[in-house]
């Protein structure tokens, strides 16, 4: 989202803090709450009850800012509070029998319109610059995800691995679990650090 509105020719930090917000109250609570509602993924002891409500309230606050954005800004940014409005219960409790449920749709709804939502809010036209910091939000959460679903079925579903790796000179090396779930987590934690870094540089250039 900071890359898509650093990317725009104008720059205004108010409506940027108004997406960023919508966006950590639509993914950073509702998604996780939906997601841990839709099998427990995470492990948490929340209640149903609980979850709904951070599931729910989560949604309805980043709506609600949506909102206010479409009357105090443009109304041209509607179709893309309803896509996100849409997104988040479509992919986390794998609604259309889990069919919305895929990596592009991961991408898209966690990349491409957050980015493209930044950049739109602060300059209110479509422009190629725009689409681009999209596209490439959209290529970067397909990385992500590609890493993050065998790095999940180690950590969370593996109840036994064993195996061994034979070296050419002979040299024999055990087979682990951890062994094999580091590498993909290490490139997570380093790929998510450096995308933060990234953007906060370049709204600090643009502030």
């Amino acid at each position: 989202m900071a890359l898509g509105a650093v990317a725009a020719p104008v720059f205004h930090p108010l409506r940027l803090l108004a997406t960023v917000g919508a966006f950590l109250l639509a993914v950073g609570v509702s998604a996780h709450a939906l997601d841990e509602l839709h099998g427990r993924p995470l492990g948490t002891q929340l209640s149903r009850g609980a979850l709904l409500f951070l599931g729910i309230g989560g949604l309805a606050g980043a709506l609600a800012i949506g909102v206010v954005g479409a009357v105090t800004i443009s109304p041209w940014l509607v179709p893309l509070v309803v896509a996100g409005g849409v997104a988040v219960p479509a992919y986390n409790l794998e609604l259309a029998g889990g069919r919305l449920h895929t990596g592009w749709m991961f991408a898209l709804a966690w990349g491409g319109l957050p980015a493209f939502t930044g950049y739109f809010a602060q300059d209110l036209i479509v422009r190629p610059g725009g689409v681009l910091v999209a596209v490439a939000c959209c290529l970067v959460s397909v990385a992500q995800r590609r890493l993050s679903l065998p790095a999940r079925e180690l950590r969370r579903r593996t109840a036994h691995l064993s195996g061994r790796q034979l070296l050419e000179d002979g040299t024999e090396l055990p087979l682990d679990e951890a062994l094999l779930a580091a590498p993909l987590e290490g490139a997570l934690s380093a790929l998510a650090m450096g995308i933060a870094v990234l953007a906060a540089g370049l709204v600090l250039v643009r502030l």
